[in-house]
């Protein structure tokens, strides 16, 4: 008898392509940068901030509360994962894919059960390091 296949908790969307240090970025990343970088249009640019400023205004930074939980050395590979159960900021991230698409970035959305170690948790929201494992 197999066992039962445990359901996916988390859910991440990033880039189909590490970059130049071995890492996927995650969308809002990947939008970010080209907002920084002056790719986007004017009504792009204004999706972008809307998205954003509704996005801090939501759920809690980590990197304000823990700032090493990004540290390459103390967490290598950390990545943000969206909690299955927060469907009200999963609802906003069609946007950003559309960006990366209107730019031909490839992205991806990734789910499993168990995302890695765990650094930082709140309501909706996990940071893990090391990758998912499964």
């Amino acid at each position: 008898m197999c066992p039962p296949i445990e359901p996916a908790r988390f859910i991440r969307y990033q880039s189909l392509a590490p970059n130049q240090r071995g890492v996927h970025p995650g969308i809002f990343a990947l939008v970010n940068k080209l907002g920084a970088q002056g790719e986007l249009s004017p009504a792009e640019h204004a999706r972008w901030r809307a998205g954003n400023d509704w996005y801090n205004a939501a759920y809690p930074n980590p990197s304000l509360s823990r700032p090493q939980v990004y540290d390459r050395v103390l967490n290598p590979g950390a990545a943000a994962w969206f909690k299955h159960g927060a469907v009200h900021l999963l609802a906003r991230v069609e946007p950003y894919l559309l960006l990366l698409d209107a730019h031909q970035i490839r992205w991806e959305r990734l789910e499993t059960a168990d995302p890695g170690r765990i650094v930082y948790e709140d309501p909706v929201q996990v940071i893990a390091a090391g990758g998912p494992r499964g």
